[in-house]
């Protein structure tokens, strides 16, 4: 492959890439926690957009559960947004093949 071929594909893959990352702020992806008394909503770009707290689960005499079912559901959304955009930057840069760089790493 010739130098200005493979610049040229670089360049293409960075200004995919770009746009791919502008997407992943619209999609979105969604946890819960205790049974879904908690729902977190985070979006590719590993942002929380949005918590929802059913009533039952806030009780003035247990504080710790909520945090931590929080927590839970921020966790797994995070993973989740995490997952969405390393599936999505796959799209973009699979059929990179770099010399010198190990198969796989895109």
């Amino acid at each position: 492959m010739n130098m200005q071929k493979m610049l040229k594909q670089v360049q293409k893959m960075q200004a995919d890439m770009a746009k791919a990352q502008e997407e992943l702020k619209t999609k979105t992806v969604e946890a819960s926690a205790g049974g879904g008394v908690v729902t977190v909503t985070a979006n590719g770009a590993q942002e929380i957009v949005a918590v929802k707290i059913k009533p039952e689960a806030v009780d003035p005499d247990d504080v710790e559960m909520l945090e931590d079912l929080v927590m839970a559901a921020v966790n797994e959304a995070l993973r989740k947004a995490q997952e969405l955009a390393a599936q999505e930057m796959q799209k973009v840069a699979g059929g990179l093949n770099i010399p010198g760089l190990p198969p796989g790493l895109f």
